[in-house]
């Protein structure tokens, strides 16, 4: 027995349908909690996406996602995101009643507010990780964290106030585990996560959080091409939290609408929703905008910009707003600023400065493990090959070819 314990952590072979049930029962966990391979009844409701009822039962699902995803189940990391999981959580946030974290305690630990202190500050930084090196760097340290170190606090004991503030905590560290999930391209882990976070934040009365999660998923679903859920989840952000929304947040949702009404090919409307953005963001008072929105400036409102008029093929204004989008202070996001702007200029039919630009890109990506990134790659690898570049074409493959993003891109797109 001895040796086929050995053999299960050591990952050489994996418990049976006979030791499989019993391992479950002992440590009362789901086998894709365990990691184990064999299916059970109950691991479906790991790839249930609908929103929680109750802070208990959000609780224990993301508990159950955090240590599933931590132990690699494939299902679930392989999931697709459900369309109408995005419209239920919506309307659910819309209308819920006052929140409240009054509930019977499971553990006997105590939670106070150096407990919600730590987690923010840990948070943080693995936010700063995500943003310099991309969501496949260090997801699985976030995830390991939350499901080691943060889950027994939710099941722990504290006071209402206490537990609105883990909550509020615990959502935002949720919401960074989508958006990592959502960078690696494990897109219905990702909305699972933005679900969780959602319903933690109702619980926790934070409302801008809240909208700021809805904005999260907009982004998602106008990544996968869902540009009717993009504009509702936008507009369900706006209206949720107009009483408390700050210039900043509004400036955000308007420019997530903006990115679906772009797509969708709507320029009237497009336009008048960056308008909408750019005045809002005009009237911010820093001292009044949460911390974790700050990123959200006049660059990150050009980048928006950029997307928009790129894909409503204005060119030569996705190119004017692309140059005024480098923060010099987020390397993901300077990225997909840059690439936006080698793809405007392609669209311009300016292939020597595309592929310039694009070189600029992949040097500012070097680090970045991203999904996401070599998405947009593969894009502009597919739009490079249906152009006359001639040796301007060929100098960028050569130059750009040691490259891991761009060879990366290649295998995506085909090439």
């Amino acid at each position: 027995m001895k040796r086929r314990i050995a053999s299960w952590e050591n990952g050489h072979s994996s418990p049976d349908d006979f030791y499989g049930p019993l391992l479950c029962d002992v440590y009362g966990m789901s086998a894709a909690e365990l990691g184990l391979n064999h299916d059970t009844s109950h691991d479906a409701t790991l790839l249930d996406a609908s929103y929680p009822a109750s802070p208990d039962a959000a609780i224990t699902a993301v508990g159950q996602l955090w240590r599933a995803d931590l132990n690699g189940y494939a299902p679930l990391l392989q999931a697709e995101p459900s369309e109408p999981a995005w419209s239920e959580a919506s309307l659910r946030w819309l209308v819920a009643p006052e929140p409240s974290t009054a509930r019977q305690p499971r553990d006997s630990v105590r939670v106070g507010l150096g407990d919600v202190a730590a987690i923010k500050t840990t948070a943080d930084m693995f936010a700063q990780l995500d943003d310099r090196f991309g969501g496949d760097h260090a997801r699985h340290a976030v995830v390991q964290y939350l499901s080691r170190e943060v889950a027994p606090l939710l099941r722990g004991q504290y006071t209402e106030p206490v537990g609105r503030s883990l909550f509020s905590t615990v959502a935002e560290a949720t919401l960074l585990a989508g958006w990592m999930s959502y960078d690696a391209c494990h897109h219905g882990l990702a909305q699972r996560y933005f679900l969780q976070a959602l319903r933690l934040a109702q619980d926790a009365n934070d409302r801008r959080l809240a909208g700021s999660i809805l904005s999260a998923m907009s982004h998602q679903a106008t990544f996968l091409g869902r540009f009717t859920q993009t504009a509702t989840l936008a507009r369900a952000a706006l209206m949720g939290i107009s009483p408390v929304a700050t210039p900043t947040l509004r400036a955000q949702f308007h420019a997530m609408e903006a990115r679906a009404l772009a797509r969708t090919g709507d320029v009237r409307a497009c336009e008048a929703a960056l308008t909408a953005a750019t005045k809002a963001l005009e009237s911010r008072n820093h001292d009044d905008e949460p911390e974790w929105i700050s990123y959200f400036d006049e660059a990150e409102l050009a980048a928006e910009a950029a997307h928009c008029f790129r894909d409503v093929n204005s060119a030569r204004q996705a190119v004017a707003h692309a140059e005024n989008a480098m923060s010099g202070s987020h390397v993901r996001s300077d990225f997909f600023a840059t690439m936006v702007l080698a793809d405007a200029h392609l669209r311009a039919g300016d292939v020597e400065e595309a592929c310039r630009v694009a070189l600029d890109a992949l040097d500012l990506g070097e680090q970045l493990k991203s999904a996401r990134c070599v998405s947009h790659l593969a894009e502009f690898r597919r739009d490079l090959a249906r152009v006359d570049g001639g040796a301007t074409v060929r100098d960028l493959h050569d130059q750009a070819r040691e490259h891991r993003l761009w060879v990366a891109a290649g295998a995506e797109a085909g090439h």
